[in-house]
């Protein structure tokens, strides 16, 4: 059986007010993740979008984008992330991969 080192979460959208946008500042929702405490455990683990593009490289359509988890926002277990490259608005709604490493136990 092979194990899984990642758990599934779901970019929400940027971080926001009622006049602008941050746009280097992530949302996601991570599973079964529903409250303030929970989110201790994700800090500073890494995130990967994985997409496809139309021209492969080295034989792959395969991409990804990294992040980190930096904070909590809020108390529904959402997190805050920064990516090395922003995620365009495309991906919001999408699946992203909250890896369970760097491990702190």
């Amino acid at each position: 059986m092979k194990a899984r080192l990642h758990v599934d979460g779901v970019f929400m959208g940027y971080r926001r007010g009622h006049h602008t946008q941050h746009t280097n500042q992530h949302l996601i929702k991570i599973e079964n993740v529903n409250c303030r405490s929970d989110t201790r455990f994700y800090m500073g683990k890494r995130i990967a979008y994985v997409y496809k593009a139309k021209k492969p490289i080295n034989g792959s359509t395969k991409r990804v984008i990294w992040g980190k988890v930096t904070r909590h926002h809020g108390g529904n277990g959402v997190v805050r992330a920064k990516f090395r490259h922003n995620l365009p608005p495309c991906a919001m709604g999408k699946r992203v991969r909250v890896m369970l490493y760097p491990s702190s136990i």
